[in-house]
């Protein structure tokens, strides 16, 4: 019976668990299926559509990140981003990282185009302007553009500096052509040299206007070109006047020089010689008339008229002076020198043009009395009177022509719609140029002046009415000045402590204030004084309570300053702040600069708290990020973790030495950010549990062994102790052998077990009987303990058993009470029940196989 149950134990213990065999093989199926995946990423080198297939159709991260090395088309790298945005971090993140490169380089592609294109069109636009260019080099600069686009934007960029400097070119010769056209008039030249030199301006100023450059040319320096070659086309033509001029004249010197003197007639040669064109003065008109005198000396003429014809030929006739009074008293010699001096002086004043000074000194020259003149001073006396009649008589034409012009100027002055100060301003001139001509020349004629004083007068009325508005005006600024003071002097004399009603009054009535329009100055000064101390009496308690509130907000800065940005309650602390100081703000408002500057300064100190709070955040999140690649660098170790071969006994150790180190590395590691924390932590424990399941499937092997080694060596002892009852198998030698065939067992199974054997085996022989006896006797102790430790395990003992086991139930639950006892362990109590020797039934040892395939193991 006995060796029919051992046959039958053998035959099951030989078979392998199923779950573990299946795990093993899908670990061994896993492994395979990932090298050959990674061995496909990198034969996709060169191929990028197959590589994104391969990579959206992978299982596995290591292979997928290795094929994502080989895409680098944009359509496939967004397609692999978009179908690995939420799958594989790493690949989405390499082909984010691509993608932003190419449209970088697409963007600084396209930007490097549109300057070329910008540099072409300003190259064939008419008007180029260096701020063109200017701004042009500005855009290239900032622009990381290929070696081909960057050879076609210098090639174009020196076209435009070409053009530059072609226009410079143009534009430095016209404006020489400008001062060489402007030079000309005044350089002295004969009129053949001055003709040649505008030609060959001319010619200069046609090739400057067929140039391709010539928009380039401002057009003021068309305009001075033009009018400096009309002055000098104004000087050729004097010059060949003058030239005709002195032509005749010296041709006519010629001819006269050519006859014979005594055929020459005196009167003739003067009407002839003032016929011709008179000549500028100038050394050859002098030279022209030092010859005519000569010629006009030898010519036979009357002694006593050759004087007066000689002095008539060079100047114009001149009135007959009136004849001297005769003195009755002589004249002294100082009053005739300072006759002499005022003639003198009416002559230099009538040179420069000075009438009303000349008519001074003519009053004194008539006033004064002198002695007898001789014929050249009455002539010189008479001519200077003449020549102060005929500018006089100018004087009178000009200032009624000039008065005529003051008259219609006047009587447009309606029509002109000019702003009052502007017109009041034009009728005053006006008036005093009248003065002036008064002055200037001789009175006007009473029937102009009355057109001229009616014009100004017609013209002035809206001024004045304006005017006259403007000072009702300012009397009523005076009044409202006058109300805002008494209003500004109750406030100040109320002694109100609402401040901030206070602030508004001060602040309005000063806007006010401002808004007064133009008063009297001899009232602006009066009334800014009272308005002065007024408002100082009212804003005097004003300003020692803005003293205390800008010590307030000067506090809440420092408040501010002191705060953590590190601790948790920062942010509420500052909020807290932020609110003090708006009902500071709003209960009293400083000066708008002083508010202004103190808001500064307040918001500046919250905002370096944010600041260095947002540092902080930046730092913990990339220390949490740093944290979670850790902890997927540890979910990938123990992912692609390869337990080395060998016993099951190293295997099991390396792979909890594994599991201890990765989860103390796990520990070390401070928080990943919070949207992947659940994510890896599920990682991990996945991650764990594949290490784990083989640690667990080792683990059943071995126990497995354990359990099946536990049950042939219990069936072994069993064997012997049967064959002693028997008085068979006395052969200790084959049972010794057959003890050491079997493996070994954990030290406390082995040592119950082996202590058991050894007393069996110590029987064979001469105390057998004694021993069989012993087992025997144990029998009723082996039932016992096999019944507690069905109870305890939760084995179905049998029908046959059931008083028995409710007895020892409750046995079992009054020993479970019992304080100060350790309760042992099915493990423990198992061990026991193998090391009881006693004879054992088929059914007893039935009934201990199942314990120990419920406690010892999986055995089947």
């Amino acid at each position: 019976m006995f060796e029919f149950l051992f046959k039958r134990s053998a035959s099951k213990t030989a078979a392998p668990d199923p779950a573990v065999a299946e795990q093993a093989a899908a670990s061994a199926q896993s492994a395979s299926r990932r090298a050959e995946q990674v061995a496909r990423a990198h034969a996709v080198a060169g191929d990028e559509a197959a590589a994104a297939d391969f990579i959206m159709s992978s299982e596995f991260a290591d292979a997928r990140l290795i094929a994502a090395e080989h895409v680098h088309a944009l359509p496939l790298l967004e397609k692999v981003h978009h179908a690995m945005r939420n799958t594989d971090r790493r690949v989405a993140k390499l082909m984010q990282g691509r993608i932003d490169l190419i449209r970088h380089q697409a963007a600084e592609t396209q930007r490097a185009q549109a300057s070329i294109a910008t540099a072409q069109r300003l190259l064939n636009d008419e008007k180029l302007s260096p701020n063109q260019v200017a701004e042009l080099d500005r855009q290239w600069q900032v622009i990381k553009a290929t070696p081909e686009l960057a050879t076609a934007f210098a090639a174009a960029r020196a076209a435009l500096a070409a053009r530059l400097e072609a226009q410079v070119a143009l534009q430095r010769a016209v404006i020489d052509a400008v001062a060489a056209a402007r030079a000309l008039a005044a350089s002295g030249q004969s009129a053949g040299e001055l003709a040649q030199a505008l030609a060959r301006l001319d010619a200069e100023h046609a090739q400057h206007a067929q140039s391709p450059e010539r928009a380039s040319v401002p057009k003021h320096l068309e305009t001075d070109f033009t009018q400096a070659r009309e002055q000098a086309q104004s000087a050729l033509q004097a010059l060949q006047q003058h030239q005709a001029v002195f032509d005749a004249r010296q041709a006519a010197l010629a001819e006269w020089q050519a006859q014979d003197a005594a055929t020459l007639d005196a009167d003739t040669l003067k009407r002839a010689w003032q016929a011709l064109p008179r000549l500028p003065e100038s050394p050859l008109s002098d030279s022209l008339q030092q010859q005519f005198a000569a010629v006009l000396a030898s010519a036979p003429a009357p002694v006593q008229a050759a004087a007066p014809e000689a002095a008539a030929a060079h100047a114009e006739p001149v009135p007959v002076p009136r004849k001297p009074r005769q003195e009755h008293a002589p004249v002294s010699k100082e009053a005739t020198e300072q006759f002499f001096k005022t003639l003198d002086a009416m002559e230099a004043a009538l040179q420069d043009g000075l009438l009303h000074v000349a008519s001074e000194h003519d009053k004194t020259l008539r006033d004064t009395k002198h002695g007898r003149l001789t014929p050249a001073q009455a002539d010189r006396l008479a001519h200077v009177r003449a020549e102060f009649k005929r500018l006089a008589d100018w004087a009178r034409w000009g200032g009624n022509v000039s008065r005529e012009e003051l008259v219609k100027a006047g009587e447009e002055l309606p029509a002109q719609q000019l702003p009052m100060a502007e017109l009041a301003k034009k009728v005053g001139s006006l008036r005093e140029r009248w003065k002036s001509l008064d002055t200037l020349s001789c009175p006007a004629p009473k029937s102009l002046w009355e057109r001229f004083d009616a014009a100004c007068s017609v013209a002035y009325a809206p001024a004045a009415q304006h005017f006259k508005q403007l000072a009702e005006e300012r009397h009523g600024n005076a009044a409202k000045a006058q109300e805002l003071i008494a209003e500004t002097a109750a406030l100040a004399a109320e002694e109100s402590t609402d401040w901030k009603h206070v602030a508004s009054a001060s602040q309005r009535l000063r806007q006010a204030w401002t808004r007064l329009g133009t008063i009297d100055r001899k009232e602006k000064k009066r009334l800014d004084a009272e308005f002065g101390a007024a408002l100082d009496a009212l804003s005097k308690p004003l300003d020692t309570q803005r003293q205390i509130e800008t010590a307030r907000r000067e506090q809440l800065i420092v408040e501010v300053g002191l705060l953590k940005p590190s601790e948790r309650n920062t942010v509420d602390m500052l909020k807290a702040l932020q609110d003090k100081w708006q009902e500071l703000a709003k209960a009293l408002p400083l000066e708008r600069r002083a508010e202004q500057a103190l808001w500064q300064r307040f918001r500046a100190a919250c905002d370096d708290i944010f600041a260095k709070r947002k540092e902080t955040a930046h730092a913990a999140d990339h220390e949490r990020r740093e944290h979670l690649h850790a902890r997927e660098a540890l979910c990938a170790a123990l992912e692609t973790a390869v337990v080395p071969e060998g016993d099951d006994k190293s295997r099991t150790a390396f792979i909890n030495h594994l599991l201890r180190d990765t989860r103390a590395a796990w520990s070390a590691t401070g928080p990943v950010p919070r949207a992947s924390e659940a994510k890896i932590e599920q990682r991990y424990q996945a991650a764990v549990a594949g290490v784990q399941a083989q640690a667990d499937a080792i683990a059943e092997r071995t126990g497995a062994a354990q359990a099946n080694a536990l049950r042939d060596k219990l069936r072994l002892v069993q064997s012997l102790e049967v064959s002693l009852a028997d008085g068979a198998g006395t052969d200790a030698q084959a049972w010794s052998e057959r003890w050491s065939a079997l493996p070994p067992l954990d030290t406390q199974y082995e040592r119950s077990l082996q202590q058991r054997f050894a007393a069996a085996q110590a029987a064979l022989g001469e105390g057998s009987a004694a021993y069989v006896r012993q087992l025997q006797a144990n029998q009723e102790r082996l039932l016992d303990e096999v019944l507690r430790l069905e109870i305890v395990a939760g084995v179905d003992s049998g029908a046959e058993f059931a008083r028995d086991r409710l007895k020892m139930q409750v046995e079992v639950l009054q020993s479970s009470l019992k304080s100060g006892q350790k309760p042992l362990t099915q493990a423990s109590q198992l061990m026991q029940l193998c090391a009881i020797a006693a004879a054992t039934d088929a059914r007893t040892a039935s009934r201990i196989e199942t314990l120990l395939r419920r406690i010892g193991g999986n055995v089947k």
